[in-house]
């Protein structure tokens, strides 16, 4: 059963990988109440792989009960919604033929929980405390620098899970040329709301009427797009941050977040090489300067280009 469970695990946190998401990185904070994930019931927060189980989903609220305890409440959860895996330890006691305890062996089980969002009929507690935010007006000033065609800005999901399926996550979506966002005043601080904007708005350069990048025309592939397409969207947020001044506070967040395209892709250089060329190609785009590039001459030379 521990290696089901350990299996469970693994496969879910890749997936989310392979979706562009790491479960250490999420510099939006879901609600403006208690951030850890928590059981409705007990009020007590989860701990372990589960804080990452539960952390990196959708839902604005931090809640989360099991089946059962959503019909003790009242309600239920609504149908076709699909829960989320929680580990925790039994202790097997091994006894001797007399009868005696001699060991205690620790086995690895599971069990499924749905957030309090996906249930109907359930009460929960919702913080509405006023948040903040306080730009950044060197940031700021490359939002409103950005060239046209620009993409659309949203912010989504202020008032919590929509009727039209606005949710709390940021990405880019090729097909409306839009950009989606949690509101500015739900990040831990302005320097990663404006590294995950950044990271998007990477993202956007590649539409055809931009970069026109192959990468992002082929992101659902299951190929080297995709892992190449994020890195380029990553380090090209980095050299955004960098230019207005934050990459101090958001190179942390975003070394973890290449460190692991780079393990699940173990650490080919050449994808590393590409993905920073294209990612300086795009910063620089959105920024609306020409840069010189070295390029060899047949001798060994250098001589210099100005960079498309």
């Amino acid at each position: 059963m521990s290696h089901k469970v350990y299996e469970i695990v693994t496969e879910r946190i890749i997936g989310l990988l392979k979706k562009g998401v790491v479960p250490w990185r999420k510099p939006w904070n879901v609600e403006n109440g208690p951030r850890t994930p928590r059981n409705l019931i007990s009020g007590k927060p989860y701990r372990g792989v589960n804080v990452f189980l539960l952390a990196c989903t959708e839902f604005s609220s931090p809640y989360f009960l099991t089946f059962r305890q959503a019909k003790s409440k009242g309600g239920s959860v609504r149908k076709g919604e699909h829960g989320l895996p929680v580990t925790f330890w039994k202790i097997l006691d091994k006894v001797d033929d007399d009868g005696k305890v001699v060991d205690h062996i620790p086995l690895l089980r599971y069990y499924t929980v749905f957030n309090a969002e996906q249930c109907e009929g359930i009460d929960y507690p919702r913080d509405t405390a006023p948040a903040t935010f306080n730009p950044i007006e060197a940031a700021e000033s490359v939002v409103r620098g950005i060239p046209a065609p620009r993409p659309a800005i949203r912010h989504d999901g202020e008032t919590g899970r929509g009727p039209g399926g606005e949710t709390f996550e940021a990405f880019y979506r090729s097909g409306t040329d839009t950009v989606h966002l949690p509101a500015p005043e739900l990040f831990d601080r302005p320097e990663f709301y404006y590294s995950t904007l950044f990271h998007e708005v990477i993202h956007a350069t590649g539409h055809k009427d931009r970069l026109d990048r192959p990468d992002l025309a082929t992101y659902s592939r299951r190929d080297g797009s995709r892992p190449r397409e994020e890195l380029t969207a990553e380090m090209g947020a980095t050299f955004l941050c960098a230019n207005v001044g934050i990459e101090q506070a958001t190179i942390e967040n975003s070394a973890a977040y290449v460190a692991s395209w780079l393990t699940a892709l173990q650490n080919d250089p050449r994808l590393v090489v590409q993905a920073a060329g294209q990612a300086q190609r795009a910063a620089d785009w959105v920024l609306g300067v020409k840069r010189e590039e070295e390029v060899p001459t047949t001798d060994g030379a250098e001589v210099t280009s100005a960079a498309a």
